[in-house]
Formats: structure tokens, sequence, C-alpha cells
């Protein structure tokens, strides 16, 4: 009994001390202890030892977890003030190993950074916005590809709420736009079983007014693509090679999206026939031309995505982007319209509005005045305007002549743009 007492209390560390774990015995050597029906106790305190180290080795186990969550915590923490802002705005250039790469700044600067090691390296890409520590400059965070404010894509329920109902005459440009556009994004079978490829581009031209910003509205409508509109002028940037990185930007956004739609509005911003540049910005202007055609019929194919462009300036595009195969459909817009297409403007816009029983819009479809399709809808405005001032609730004959001379009076022939002509 002796024996046993000092056996216990040489081997057996109080519980609350803690062993390392080195000391913790290995709960492998207490297979096979059989209990003896000769010698009870001696068997009672085996399994006794071997209960309170379970406990212990739970015990010790249990604190590690605590230790790891705590250190778990403070790298968390250290990871959101590493990524605090203010954080500087870059872009990522290529990687150079598993840690490191190389960026350029927002000051045009190129630095070979370290990159956290916390990022998915799958979404760190060529020409990706980035986010550099402001200190150290090491890639903290990526930056989605909708943080570019330059490049909106609307998605299903950001899309205008105009259809081709809303769009007044234009029956032949509606009926090309679509064979052009949405036929191929919805029934491409048609055109493999013809053998023929779809068109790529489509452009849009004609004076200003006459419908064509809204049709590509009631085409980003009617179809479930995504739609990407930009401007022109936005490519234009301030720093050299900003402009062409946008437009590749553009047709990536559009090709990891697709199918997508592309709408360039005043193209003629950055596609004017080129000519021997004596200035910066206008070689850039060329360079974002040279980046624009190689994305159109580069060696990435684009069959799902389509690109509008619209402008006012047909005759000073380059020759480049008009040729078959980059703009192979393009859609006049005229300037003046028929008697019929009056007709069907002044009803498209007069049905949303409250008339008169005596109204008669066909005194003011007769007349021989050139009217396009914003200066018909500028007549009704005007109309209502006046309706408003008087207090009424609905539109007269009056309020229509008024409204007419008011606006026809601006377009005459001494006022007019001879630009557009």
């Amino acid at each position: 009994m002796g024996d046993i007492a000092v056996e216990n209390s040489a081997n057996i560390l109080p519980p609350h001390k803690k062993a390392a774990p080195s000391t913790i015995p290995n709960i492998d050597s207490f297979e096979g202890v059989t209990i003896d029906g000769g010698d009870d106790y001696a068997n009672l305190k085996k399994l006794q030892r071997q209960l309170e180290y379970i406990q212990l080795q739970e015990e010790y186990i249990k604190d590690e977890q605590r230790s790891l969550k705590r250190e778990l915590v403070r790298a968390q923490e250290e990871i959101k003030r590493i990524q605090s802002v203010p954080l500087v705005i870059g872009q990522f250039m290529e990687a150079i190993d598993q840690n490191t790469g190389i960026v350029q700044s927002s000051t045009g600067s190129n630095y070979v950074v370290r990159i956290l090691s916390t990022l998915d390296r799958e979404k760190l890409k060529a020409s990706s916005s980035v986010a550099l520590h402001r200190h150290s400059n090491a890639l903290v965070d990526i930056l989605p590809p909708e943080a570019d404010s330059s490049i909106a894509m609307l998605g299903a329920d950001e899309k205008p709420d105009v259809t081709y109902a809303d769009v007044g005459g234009l029956d032949m440009q509606k009926q090309e736009i679509r064979e052009a556009v949405e036929l191929p994004l919805t029934h491409f079978d048609l055109y493999k079983q013809i053998g023929i490829d779809p068109p790529r581009g489509v452009l849009l031209y004609g004076p200003p007014g006459t419908g064509k910003t809204m049709l590509v509205k009631a085409v980003a409508n009617s179809t479930t693509a995504n739609f990407i509109r930009v401007v022109g002028s936005e490519f234009v940037q301030k720093y050299l090679g900003e402009g062409p990185r946008m437009v590749r930007d553009v047709f990536r956004m559009a090709r990891e999206n697709s199918p997508a739609i592309i709408f360039i509005d005043e193209i003629d911003a950055i596609a004017t026939k080129r000519f021997d540049a004596q200035t910066g910005a206008d070689r850039e202007v060329q360079r974002i031309l040279l980046e624009l055609l190689n994305q159109m019929d580069g060696f990435d194919q684009t069959s799902n995505v389509k690109v509008i462009m619209a402008t006012n300036r047909a005759d000073t595009l380059d020759p480049a982007l008009l040729r078959p195969g980059r703009l192979d459909r393009k859609i006049e817009f005229p300037s003046l319209r028929d008697r019929r297409e009056r007709r069907l403007i002044f009803s498209t816009i007069a049905s949303k509005m409250s008339l008169a029983p005596e109204v008669d819009l066909d005194s003011l479809i007769v007349r021989n005045d050139p009217l396009s399709g914003a200066v018909i809808a500028a007549i009704m405005q005007e109309a209502g305007l006046r309706a408003v001032r008087k207090n009424r609730y609905n539109i007269i004959q009056s309020d229509l002549e008024d409204a007419y001379s008011s606006q026809v009076k601006g377009t005459s022939d001494e006022n007019k743009f001879d630009f557009y002509k």
C-alpha cells in the first residue's frame, strides 16, 4: 500500500500544473490495459491515472486553441489596420512570384511591392485596380471592376424604361438595329446555319435630336444582355496610357459578363481621322483609337459582345474604324421627317399627355417647318408647361400653338447651324 502511494505522488502532476507537450504521454500507451480480478485496487489506480492524463491533455489542447484564437484575432486586427483607409489606388502590372509583384501607382511610377498573403491570387490579374498601403506601397486589397467610376455596367434592374413603342417612327432604323444587335444574341443559330458571321459593330449617325440615344435605350431595355455605356471623351485622361487601359477594361468587363452590349456615345471625340500629331495629347488620342481598333477585331473573339457607336459627325471618323469587320452596319437617322414620321412622333408623345378633346395635332403636322424628334418632344413639353402655368389639368390648342411658335422660332434659317447641313 505504501509503494502504491509513493508511485502515485511521484508520477502524477497536480491538476493545476500543465505539462509541456513532450511530457504528455501518448494515450496509445494505455491500450491493452485489462482489469485483473486479483488486484482490483491497482487496476483502479491505473484507470484513474489514465483519466487524469486524458484530462490534462484535453486542458492543454484547449489552452492551445485559446492561444491560437488570440493570435488569429490579432492577425485579423492587423490586416484591418493595414487595409484601413486612406489607401493609394494603383494598377497591377504583373506578378514576379507568389509574394511580390509590379504595380503602377496613381502618380505614374512603377514599384516592386509585397502582396498581402491573404489575397486571392486568382483575382489578381493584369490591369486590375488594387489598393496600396500609403507608406510601404504594399498591395493590400483588390478592388472590384465596378470600382472604376468611368465604367458603369447596367444591371437588369437599372436598365432604362424606354421601349420601342416609346420611339415614334424610325421603323427602318428599328429593324436594322434589331437585326444587328438583338437577333445575334437571341438566335445565333440562324447565322450559324446560314454560314455567316453576325455584325460585330453598329454605327448610328445623324444630326442631334434624331433619336439615336433613345433608340439605344430601347435596345438596352428589350434585351437581357448586360449594357455598358461610356462617352468617347471619358477615354481621354490626364496620364499617358490611361485611355487605352480604359478601352481594354471596357471590353474585358464585357467579355467577362457576356452577352453584353457596349454603347460608346460621341465616338468622334476619339476616332477622328489620323494625322501627323504634333502634341502629346493628339498622340494619346490616336493611341486610344488604335487600342479600340485592336479590341474590335483583334485576336480575341467577341461574338457575344456587340458594339454600338453614335456620332453627329460620321464624315470625320477614321476610315479604319468604318471598314467592314469592325462597324458592319451603319444606320442613318435623317434630320427631316416626312408627314407620316411626324404624325407617329406626335401621337407617341401625346398618348402620355392629357389633351383637351378639341386639340388638333394635324394642324401642326402639316406645316413645312423642319422638325426633328427632339424639337417635337420640346413642343409638347412646352405646351404642358404652359397649361401648368395657367392652372389647367389638360392641354388646349392655344398651348400647342404658343409652344410651336416658341420652339420652331429657334430653328429658323438665320439661327440654324450650317455645321449639320
